[in-house]
């Protein structure tokens, strides 16, 4: 069994799209419209062939509503692995992404949480 697509619910496709290529680095692997509905997904610039990304409206009032609830609890909705936690902090922060909790050691990662602007608190992890 393998991991090859996984959804993340946004507020506003396009720009979730801008923010996860733009900013975070990721490449649009899939654009496809059907009507009014999007499939709209990214992946790793470093796995081109890895797990893609859906980037998933939430316009459904449940998944309004999980999206507003965690966020709102402070529970991140994914989490992304990074090399070198600090230089990639650095860069976003250069880009002004808004951190919600700056580089901190947990037992074996040091994690940081940064908004999407898309309704979600994102995770990035250094192992290690």
């Amino acid at each position: 069994m393998k991991i090859k697509l996984t959804s993340i619910f946004v507020n506003d496709q396009n720009k979730a799209f801008d923010f996860y290529t733009k900013i975070l680095g990721f490449a649009k692997k899939a654009d496809v419209s059907a009507g009014k509905y999007r499939w709209l997904t990214v992946v790793s610039q470093e796995e081109p062939n890895g797990s893609q990304l859906v980037l998933e409206p939430n316009d459904k009032p449940a998944s309004r509503s999980y999206q507003e609830t965690i966020y709102k609890q402070g529970i991140p909705a994914t989490m992304f692995f990074v090399d070198d936690i600090q230089k990639e902090y650095r860069r976003l922060k250069g880009l002004g992404v808004k951190f919600t909790m700056e580089p901190t050691k947990t037992p074996g990662s040091t994690i940081a949480r940064l908004d999407d602007t898309c309704g979600n608190l994102i995770q990035i992890t250094q192992l290690g």
